[in-house]
């Protein structure tokens, strides 16, 4: 049986890198208290950063909704204030500063200041520069570098600066006509490959077509107005080759994974002849913990791990590994490997301050789309979900499984995307619900981000994570996780420990109501959860649950849905089918949304042709039993059905309040 997924980086372990942190000081008390404070209330100062758009287009002759739909796709208008993006950018521009230091490549806890400011006096040159450098905004505005990096108004206006220049240096007149600015947007970026720069102009203009509102990290109220007969004029794309599964508008690459044999063993990935020999069914969300050029070697080494597609954070660029019918090495758990296909992102799960990029979001989703409609694969989060929620395959196992893309990850944005948005489903008081807290203001308090030995608060940011408690109460203790924690201890605020809490999308069973608390089942207990009606952090849902049949008092949990014995050919050894240490109880309910074959495939040798697939006719539930994913049999459970209405919208966050948990 193929080993769990190999460390991404020779040597390093995946779950804890010692990776870079903004910590904030604090009193050892206060790591028990369960949130950060939210952003202050509104205010008359509320909008500035709306009029600082304003008054940077009007002075480089810039038209405002060019401006403001950049800073849209770079950063969705968030400022990060002093604070490098994975690929060095700041601000609401996300200015990149290539004299800043990679995350991945700074020593442990420290931040990753860039170098002192460039002088007012420097001419402006370096036409080499890519359009939207910091160090070449620095020179055209006479503005230092390190107040582009920290002064919002300072890195707007260097924006509109670096635009204009662009658009001069394409032999263009400062027009308002909003459609005659798509060449200078699509150098914005600096992508080398024309196709991503195609595409950025062409998602910057949608925005500008469909118009934008949100509040800022920084409790900001920016609104663009929707602009729809804005019809830019632009080339025609270059053709794309044809070697690579991707969608027409995205730029992908090839760049092989190996299929060899080496001394005791063989890499990195299997032979397979899929959706023929095995349905693919899932598609999981990693990301990457290091820098994409270290993970390009490590992509390439027959003797570590393996995926399907990688994306770059600084442009969306995707380079595709590994053919979509072959299976990849990369969640830890062959029957999820065999059915799923795997997509790494650039980016750092214990670095709430180095975000995911926006181009990589929505190359990611579209991608993600494709892939879904030529597989016929369900857009929801039993089916589209992240190596964080990979069930283990076996109870031994749970420990080491792997927790990226993490509580930063923003799912209720990326479905968004994926033109399948999160929404109720179902009333109030129905029995199960979706988690669906606002990202941009909900800030549980998280400990960690430093290394396995730092237990100090990470900075406040967004999560799409809900934290469980065993009473209605913030001060009651956190549920106990017996697989992760099977010493007996106690789970933990540490932004690696999944123990206890929820993410965005997830659908569970509703088990009690307390006033502004909703209690749901996980792992085989009641988590409560905070969940105001005024400010909702989950809604209702309609689906199908399973319950244990009458009768049985219990009913076991699987990591994998194994054929029954029997159904193996002669010859080949017999996996074990243990069952997690969880447990259903008669009463409780698990929601379910597929229902699936036991299925087994004999990877231990290395073949030149796909090995066959064994499938028998033991069937299985897959379920939301915890923050992970697990597998029951169909035999020993009912379905229960919920039914399904259209619920109101949730609550979008938008009057910048603090959630709670």
């Amino acid at each position: 049986m193929r080993r769990p997924a190999a460390p991404r980086v020779l040597g390093a372990p995946r779950r804890r890198r010692l990776l870079i942190c903004v910590t904030a000081t604090a009193a050892s008390a206060a790591l028990m208290v369960p949130l950060l404070t939210g952003r202050l209330a509104h205010g008359p100062d509320d909008h500035r950063l709306q009029i600082e758009f304003g008054e940077a287009a009007d002075e480089f002759h810039v038209p405002r909704n060019v401006l403001m739909g950049v800073a849209y796709l770079q950063s969705r208008w968030d400022s990060h204030p002093g604070v490098p993006s994975v690929v060095g950018g700041y601000g609401p521009m996300h200015l990149t500063d290539t004299g800043t230091p990679r995350p991945a490549d700074s020593p442990p806890g420290t931040a990753a200041a860039g170098p002192p400011g460039t002088a007012a006096s420097t001419p402006a040159q370096d036409a080499s520069a890519p359009p939207g450098d910091l160090r070449r905004a620095a020179r055209l505005t006479g503005v230092p570098a390190e107040k582009l990096r920290t002064d919002t108004a300072a890195n707007v206006r260097a924006g509109a600066a670096l635009l204009a220049a662009t658009q001069r240096q394409l032999g263009k007149s400062l027009t308002a006509d909003t459609d005659d600015w798509w060449e200078a947007v699509a150098r914005f970026p600096g992508t080398d490959d024309k196709v991503s720069a195609a595409t950025y102009a062409d998602d910057v203009f949608a925005v500008i077509r469909k118009g934008a509102h949100r509040t800022t990290d920084t409790g900001q109220r920016v609104t663009l107005p929707a602009s729809p007969g804005v019809r830019p004029h632009r080339p025609a794309k270059p053709p794309r080759p044809k070697e690579v599964e991707c969608p027409p508008e995205l730029d992908c690459s090839w760049l092989s994974a190996p299929y060899v044999q080496y001394d005791g063993g063989y890499g990195n990935h299997d032979l397979a002849d899929r959706p023929r020999d095995e349905k693919i069914e899932y598609i999981v969300i990693h990301d990457t913990e290091a820098s994409l050029s270290s993970m390009f070697q490590t992509v390439q080494d027959p003797t570590e791990a393996s995926w399907h597609y990688s994306i770059r954070s600084k442009d969306g660029h995707v380079t595709q590994h590994i053919r979509t019918k072959d299976t990849a090495w990369h969640s830890g758990n062959q029957l999820v490997n065999a059915r799923s296909i795997g997509i790494e992102h650039e980016g750092f799960l214990t670095q709430p301050n180095t975000w995911y990029s926006e181009q990589m979001y929505r190359s990611s989703a579209r991608l993600v789309r494709y892939l879904a409609k030529k597989y016929g694969i369900p857009l929801d989060r039993q089916h589209i979900f992240g190596h964080d929620n990979v069930p283990a395959p076996t109870g031994g196992s749970i420990p080491s499984m792997h927790d990226d893309p993490g509580p930063f990850w923003d799912w209720r944005h990326y479905f968004d995307l994926l033109g399948a948005p999160l929404r109720a489903t179902g009333g109030e008081q129905s029995g199960m619900v979706t988690i669906l807290p606002d990202f941009a203001t909900h800030e549980p308090l998280f400990t960690g981000c430093g290394g396995d030995h730092d237990h100090s608060p990470c900075a406040p940011h967004g999560s799409s994570a809900v934290r469980l408690y065993t009473e209605p109460s913030e001060s009651a203790p956190l549920l106990q996780d017996p697989g992760r924690h099977p010493d007996g201890a106690a789970s933990t605020q540490d932004v690696n420990d999944l123990g206890s809490r929820v993410s965005a999308g997830q659908t569970f069973a509703v088990a009690d109501r307390d006033g502004d608390w909703t209690a749901i089942w996980f792992q085989g207990h009641e988590g409560w959860f905070w969940n105001p009606r005024n400010h909702p952090t989950a809604v209702g849902a309609g689906g199908q649950m399973v319950t244990p049949k009458e009768g049985l008092s219990e009913v076991q949990v699987f990591g994998r849905a194994l054929p029954e014995t029997g159904a193996y050919p002669e010859g080949m050894q017999e996996p074990t089918q243990s069952p997690l240490p969880y447990s259903i109880l008669a009463g409780q309910r698990y929601v379910t949304q597929s229902r699936l074959g036991g299925s087994y495939v004999d990877r231990s040798n290395f073949v030149e042709s796909p090995s066959p697939v064994v499938k028998g006719g033991e069937q299985y539930y897959e379920i939301q039993l915890g923050h992970r994913l697990a597998y029951v049999r169909a035999a020993d459970v009912d379905v229960v059905d919920v039914p399904v209405a259209a619920g109101p919208e949730p609550e979008s966050g938008q009057d910048g309040h603090a959630r709670r948990k």
